[in-house]
């Protein structure tokens, strides 16, 4: 995700620190899922820092980025948006749902059936996961991922996919030519997304002035 231990150490925190203030600045309890992304891409930034320090092979870090970055994000992303968006929005993201479960359960039990290696090539990672049906479970991962957010309805959560779709494509470039990762600059430009995000939901503006909401803090 980063070119270096050093690098996704200084990068994970401080978009980890962002996701904390999205947290703290979350009002209703459906937007949270969204809200704490940023933590969530933070922290699992943070566990690469990990992987880099113990030098690859299979480690507890190596199993736990995975476990982050495959059975969890496309569950994460479509069952946050589907949480957060406005009712006209939910029957299309149910979709993206329904696919990401399905996506995650491959994925889990690949992980549960076989050992996940991490390999250091100069400036990027590679990890290792026996996936069965590749094709159609990295067009399920995306579909999940990214389609939830372009399907939002909502033109700030529009711009997240479309800067994380932007993220992925020249990522996957740049990682098979083997010169850099740069995942986390684009994680660092989503964090800010959702902290906008959060900052412009007020309670009531979706019209559910019902919605349970979360305390104030002081």
């Amino acid at each position: 995700m980063c070119w270096s231990a050093a690098a996704d150490l200084t990068a994970g925190t401080a978009i980890a620190a962002v996701g904390l203030v999205c947290v703290a600045r979350v009002r209703r309890a459906r937007d949270l899922p969204v809200g704490a992304l940023p933590l969530l891409l933070g922290v699992h930034q943070l566990v690469e820092a990990a992987v880099w320090n113990t030098g690859g092979g299979c480690s507890p870090a190596a199993t736990a980025w995975a476990v982050i970055a495959f059975p969890l994000l496309p569950v994460w992303v479509p069952a946050g948006v589907l949480l957060a968006a406005a009712p006209g929005a939910r029957r299309r993201l149910w979709a993206t749902l329904a696919v990401g479960t399905a996506t995650a359960a491959v994925l889990a039990y690949a992980l549960a059936t076989g050992p996940v290696t991490a390999e250091i090539r100069g400036r990027t990672i590679g990890y290792g996961v026996k996936v069965p049906w590749m094709p159609l479970v990295l067009a399920g991962y995306l579909f999940a991922t990214l389609g939830a957010l372009l399907l939002a309805g909502d033109r700030r959560l529009r711009a997240l996919g479309v800067v994380l779709a932007a993220g992925a494509l020249a990522c996957s470039a740049l990682w098979r030519l083997e010169f850099a990762s740069t995942w986390c600059a684009f994680a660092a430009v989503a964090s800010v997304l959702v902290l906008g995000w959060v900052r412009q939901r007020q309670p009531g503006l979706s019209g559910h002035t019902a919605d349970r909401k979360l305390p104030r803090r002081m």
